[in-house]
């Protein structure tokens, strides 16, 4: 029976994994703060990897590990991981989810990202790096954040390729049953779309009639968006698209 930990396992992005990896021969663990919750298809690991604790029981006697969690502090956290399977003698398959586009946009949590993809890179262990585009709730909020406002600004001349997080976890699924590979190709879904354009089609579901206002935006930043530096559409794995996801999510879901 393989084994797997999944960090990040209760987020948007790791729910989707482990319900792909949860099945006959696999045991699934998740990380988390706390042991309580709602059973589920896995068993729960207490550890924190802000601080590295209880990491060591969580990675001991795993085939493969799919690091989904994400936030700031992403390089400490990935490096106490790297750290507890280190030590503990293992030699997990690491795989580390990404963003596409990280090495050439200038965003802080992106030089975060891009640091801890070198952390992955340079730990000894067999590793894959997965870099994905931007999820359908990421672009949503962007909008729904904005729900109050008689007009929604959005970025002139940007573009995204939103992916669902479906679509991602099946690809995981594929690389952390396989061989390592080291840095795989980047995936984004199927459709490359102005953000202008996304705005509207997320007015159109939620029955909103606001201006969509389109910015210019100065800078280094905005020029890697505007270049479609975060965008891979040789590469459009995606099946789910963005109005297929708002569709799915009119009820109860971003707003």
């Amino acid at each position: 029976m393989q084994t797997m930990l999944v960090t990040g396992g209760t987020g948007t992005l790791g729910r989707e994994v482990v319900r792909r990896l949860a099945g006959d021969r696999r045991e699934v663990r998740v990380l988390t703060r706390r042991a309580d919750g709602e059973p589920g298809l896995f068993r729960r690991m207490v550890g924190d990897l802000s601080t590295g604790a209880g990491l060591s029981a969580a990675v001991e006697g795993v085939d493969a590990i799919v690091h989904c969690a994400t936030s700031t502090g992403d390089v400490d956290a990935t490096r106490h991981l790297v750290t507890a399977a280190r030590r503990l003698g293992e030699n997990p398959h690491l795989v580390y989810v990404s963003i596409v586009g990280i090495d050439h946009i200038d965003l802080p949590y992106y030089r975060i990202k891009l640091a801890a993809e070198q952390v992955v890179a340079s730990s000894g262990l067999p590793f894959t790096i997965q870099r994905s585009t931007q999820f359908h709730d990421l672009v949503a909020s962007f909008f729904a954040v904005q729900r109050w406002s008689p007009v929604t600004m959005v970025a002139r001349r940007f573009q995204f390729q939103p992916i669902d997080t479906r679509d991602v976890a099946r690809r995981l699924d594929k690389l952390v049953t396989g061989d390592p590979i080291g840095m795989a190709t980047d995936i984004g879904g199927p459709e490359v779309i102005g953000m202008d354009r996304l705005a509207r089609m997320y007015h159109a579901d939620r029955g909103r009639h606001g201006r969509v206002v389109r910015l210019p935006l100065p800078g280094r930043l905005a020029a890697g968006f505007a270049a479609g530096r975060n965008l891979t559409p040789a590469n459009a794995v995606g099946t789910i698209g963005f109005g297929q996801f708002l569709a799915e999510h009119a009820q109860g879901g971003t707003s």
